[in-house]
């Protein structure tokens, strides 16, 4: 079954803005690149930098636990490690994650834009080697299929942005629903090839509007009434490298 691919998106900041891409080269056994590099920890969270392990999300500022955090509109350059901020009422920030500085002035400007619908304090945490700071341990590649968000927002009749759902591969081609039966089948993405993992299993992010920062529609509530499940897109395990683009082609293998 093939499909294409509708558009490629990281996350350098688990929780934050969306960056759009035209192509990635996906690596065998790794995360997506440049995703969910960084996390930003909503008071101590028990993160060990000698020996990373998963942890909740809730343990960081996520759309989960705070709408505030898509007031933040971010962008990363991985040349520089420079991420810059900015949101309404607030001055911009700039500064590089990578350093001492730029961490603690981003937990300041991200201190004054949350108040207190953060715990704090907040502390800019980066993955250590390949560590990367997934919703899922198995959160390799992540893939939505763009029918089946249409489905969803008809059946409650009104508009739903993908971006809810912060997929690395946006696809179509496919009919709503079929990839909720994919586990273990392989996937050539572009150049490279997967296996899928699993369905994703969706909460309350998705609850949030990207755009005004606002819980406007209970997706998790209306997936389960609509469908009897709270599935929303699949992980992937890349298990062969190669790069992938916009229009490139999406097979599910028999």
């Amino acid at each position: 079954m093939q499909a294409q691919v509708a558009s490629l998106y990281r996350h350098p900041v688990k929780g934050f803005t969306p960056e759009r891409l035209s192509a990635a080269t996906l690596e065998a056994g790794a995360c997506f690149p440049c995703d969910r590099l960084y996390a930003v920890e909503d008071g101590p969270s028990g993160f060990d930098m000698d020996a990373p392990s998963h942890l909740s999300k809730m343990k960081f500022t996520v759309l989960a636990k705070i709408p505030a955090v898509a007031k933040a509109r971010t962008a990363y350059d991985e040349a520089s490690g420079v991420l810059t901020a900015s949101a309404e009422g607030l001055a911009p920030f700039s500064g590089d994650l990578s350093g001492d500085d730029g961490r603690r002035g981003f937990e300041a400007w991200l201190a004054a834009l949350l108040g207190d619908e953060a715990k704090g304090p907040l502390r800019v945490l980066e993955g250590p080697g390949a560590h990367r700071f997934m919703d899922s341990k198995q959160g390799f590649v992540s893939i939505v299929n763009l029918a089946s968000v249409r489905d969803l927002a008809e059946k409650i009749g009104r508009p739903v942005d993908p971006l809810r759902f912060r997929a690395n591969l946006y696809v179509e081609g496919w009919p709503a629903w079929v990839e909720n039966g994919w586990a273990g089948k392989t996937v050539r993405v572009g150049d490279a090839t997967a296996q899928v993992l699993k369905p994703i299993v969706r909460c309350a992010a998705t609850h949030v509007d990207p755009v005004t920062a606002e819980r406007d529609i209970e997706v998790v509530k209306a997936l389960f009434d609509n469908y009897g499940h709270t599935f929303c897109g699949i992980y992937l395990n890349v298990t062969a490298g190669g790069a992938v683009g916009q229009g490139d082609a999406v097979v599910v293998e028999a």
